[in-house]
């Protein structure tokens, strides 16, 4: 196998990288690819209430553990497995249990600020953004906070106009000039999205053909 090659999604909340990066790794099942996602590396606050957590602003770089996701990402391209530790988004806090992540050829990283810390996008060798409007966004989280984090309609369009919204102005946008790749999401299908990606992939890493 050579050296695993690292490639980065990032995008605004509701952008879409969760559905491309799985797609991509669909694309190299069984053995190809993993996945290796930002939200698995929030701070551990769990010294804190889960009133006081509630209050913390996630939609920020500071709320992330880069370090701990630099070194996961450089065990991966040593050929070596890591522990990758499993977040709750109702609890706000780690769940204390891991998720065994073994190394393959193409390792995936997504997530809001995957460009943000030096460290994390200097191991990657593909760098992809992805861009959708504002409304388009906040529709799509909308939905999943509702569907999967179990957040109440008020309090998710609360956060979205409190913090999601200036953060990613402040944040998120700027990192838009480190991708290679920008794709527009708002209205294009992630099967298309998808070949896009695939298309870049495949010049950038044509050893991955073998795989998957």
């Amino acid at each position: 196998m050579p050296k695993p090659f690292v490639v980065g999604i990032a995008g605004g909340t509701g952008s879409g990288k969760t559905t491309l990066a799985r797609g991509l790794v669909e694309s190299y099942a069984p053995d190809g690819a993993v996945l290796v996602d930002q939200d698995s590396y929030y701070r551990d606050r769990s010294h804190l209430t889960l009133e006081e957590r509630a209050r913390v602003n996630y939609d920020e770089p500071r709320a992330v553990d880069f370090a701990r996701l630099a070194q996961d990402l450089k065990r991966l391209t040593r050929g070596e497995a890591i522990a990758k530790p499993r977040y709750s988004f109702v609890e706000h806090a780690p769940t204390g249990q891991f998720d065994r992540v073994e190394p393959a050829p193409l390792v995936i990283v997504e997530g809001l600020f995957v460009y943000w810390d030096e460290c994390v996008r200097g191991q990657m060798g593909l760098m992809v953004f992805l861009d959708a409007a504002e409304d388009v966004r906040f529709a799509r989280r909308l939905g999943r906070d509702l569907r999967e984090r179990g957040r109440a309609e008020a309090s998710v369009r609360e956060q979205f106009e409190n913090t999601v919204r200036p953060m990613h102005r402040l944040h998120i946008e700027p990192m838009k000039a480190f991708a290679s790749l920008v794709l527009d999401t708002s209205m294009t299908p992630a099967e298309a999205s998808l070949q896009e990606i695939l298309g870049a992939l495949g010049k950038a890493f044509p050893e991955l053909k073998s795989f998957g």
